[in-house]
């Protein structure tokens, strides 16, 4: 299984691990092919931190979130953790990934990556720096103009590639704009997750701070059972073993020829703990 999850704008600070610019000049990080990217996204990223009113106005920082221009500034030499660690927010609150224990952890490392707008997608537990950048931020010094004309193609192409080598159930947990980063190519066993709710009308809605809770829950109960979510290969065991733990997932929308079908995962209006 592949679960793609969006990052977070808030940051752990700290980390042990090694520097970003020896992480990516010894290939450490998944996917060596996009480290040209990388690097450019990296270097624009610097470049901008440089002119510290200009990179607040870009990256639509308050004054008391200048310090996150100095981030970016140090965001080659500065120290590592693995992401899923250092991400923060509603989701990754939800999942908790830090007091999760050595197997579930596993799961993570084994199933989860995480698209990044600055490195692209990432491994749940490879090291990355802390960072301030948006799938919308707009980099004055990259020659593409846009981080979607960045990383669009090259992501699409890589995911399509892992997918050919390695067929498995992919499930999307991406907001819209991260999608689009590295868009997937729809297939039979490729499904973009919504967390929803269900009025007395029987009619779906949309949710917005729940969806991140509810996506961080889900994916931390899926770790927990890693024991029985690792034979997970089809849509139809998903939603089987989801109903087993008490939770109730639909199919969504069908897929159309550049968006792939969508699964409802139903909560109530608040967020009850999945695990």
């Amino acid at each position: 299984m592949l679960i793609l999850l969006p990052p977070s704008e808030t940051k752990r600070d700290g980390g042990e691990g090694a520097p970003l610019e020896q992480l990516l000049a010894e290939s450490a990080l998944s996917f060596p092919e996009l480290n040209a990217i990388r690097k450019r996204v990296v270097a624009a990223t610097v470049s901008l931190a440089r002119k510290p009113k200009v990179c607040a106005e870009v990256l639509k920082l308050s004054p008391k979130q200048m310090g996150e221009v100095d981030r970016n500034k140090a965001v080659k030499t500065s120290p590592t953790m693995p992401a899923i660690d250092r991400y923060t927010g509603v989701l990754y609150d939800g999942l908790a990934a830090m007091n999760l224990d050595e197997n579930a952890r596993k799961f993570l490392a084994e199933n989860v990556m995480i698209q990044s707008a600055l490195l692209g997608p990432v491994g749940a537990l490879e090291p990355i720096p802390a960072y301030r950048l948006s799938f919308d931020s707009k980099l004055p010094a990259l020659a593409a103009g846009s981080l979607k004309k960045a990383w669009a193609e090259a992501g699409r192409k890589t995911l399509a590639k892992k997918l050919k080598t390695e067929p498995q159930l992919v499930l999307d947990l991406r907001s819209e704009g991260y999608s689009a980063l590295a868009p997937l190519v729809p297939a039979e066993n490729t499904v973009y997750l919504r967390v929803v709710t269900k009025g007395e009308n029987g009619q779906l809605r949309a949710l917005n701070h729940f969806n991140k809770k509810g996506k961080g829950e889900f994916v931390r109960a899926l770790a927990i059972d890693a024991a029985n979510t690792n034979a997970i290969t089809t849509v139809d065991e998903l939603i089987a073993w989801a109903a087993s733990k008490n939770m109730i997932m639909e199919r969504g929308v069908e897929a159309t020829a550049e968006w792939p079908t969508e699964l409802n995962l139903v909560v109530s209006g608040v967020v009850q703990k999945l695990c």
